[in-house]
């Protein structure tokens, strides 16, 4: 079982969402244990006010250092057959972008503490005292981490042997050899007027394979080029998206 500890000022967020869908039902069988811990209960102060304003000036508050602090030492107290300590991760735009093989990365640890930052930030003390890993979930500015966090424990999580319903799924999705998903197809066979290609009709599962190979690389020289010069290809599917980006290349 994999544990999340997640550290937010807004614990029902966490909970309302955590607890629903493929990632609740995971919690409820035992595979997950992801536990929202509320800083406000380490505020030192009778109105559990965690943020102050920053020295120097500028707008906006900061998350004080010893609340956050107080939550880290309640969720290293907590587990006292613990050996190391969980790596913790700061949600933040300055991390590095959170991806899939990040999240490969941390589906192999046992525990991960997630920290949610708020208001203008976090004093940056504690930051140098707990933090192990900055994670950014992209280039864009957010109200608090609580929304990125929840992403990074759902995209770790998926990848839980028995998580999913079909654990191959979990391998064979977007991102494997860092090549965007095929396109897929339900019934009916004739939608719209647009029919399904005719090769996923053939029952001939050898080229239905090599067909959504060549559709992945398709799809990612279509719409993201910059995971090509890190995509595991061969020799004739580096000629097949070179070739289609030379088709895309707009005349000069």
């Amino acid at each position: 079982m994999m544990k999340f500890h997640i550290m937010t000022l807004f614990p029902d967020m966490i909970r309302d969402v955590m607890g629903t869908s493929i990632i609740g039902r995971a919690s409820q069988k035992g595979l997950l244990h992801i536990e929202a811990w509320n800083i406000r209960d380490y505020a030192f102060n009778k109105h559990n006010s965690v943020d102050d304003y920053p020295y120097g000036g500028g707008a906006g508050m900061l998350m004080q250092a010893e609340p956050v602090y107080q939550t880290y030492r309640a969720i290293m107290d907590s587990y006292e057959e613990r050996e190391n300590a969980p790596r913790v991760v700061y949600l933040s735009p300055q991390g590095k972008m959170f991806n899939q093989r990040m999240a490969e990365e941390f589906s192999r640890e046992d525990e991960l503490i997630l920290l949610c930052g708020h208001y203008e930030g976090i004093d940056e003390r504690v930051l140098e005292e707990i933090v192990t890993d900055y994670v950014s979930a992209g280039d864009y500015v957010l109200t608090g981490g609580e929304l990125p966090a929840m992403m990074m424990v759902d995209a770790i999580a998926r990848l839980i042997p028995g998580v999913l319903h079909n654990d191959v799924s979990a391998e064979f999705e977007s991102f494997q050899d860092n090549l965007l998903e095929y396109p897929q197809y339900s019934r009916p066979e004739i939608w719209h007027g647009r029919q399904v290609p005719p090769i996923l009709l053939s029952g001939h599962h050898a080229n239905v394979e090599k067909w959504r190979r060549e559709q992945s690389v398709i799809r990612t020289a279509k719409f993201r080029p910059d995971l090509l010069p890190d995509a595991v290809l061969t020799l004739d599917e580096e000629r097949l998206a070179e070739a289609y980006l030379e088709a895309e290349e707009p005349e000069k």
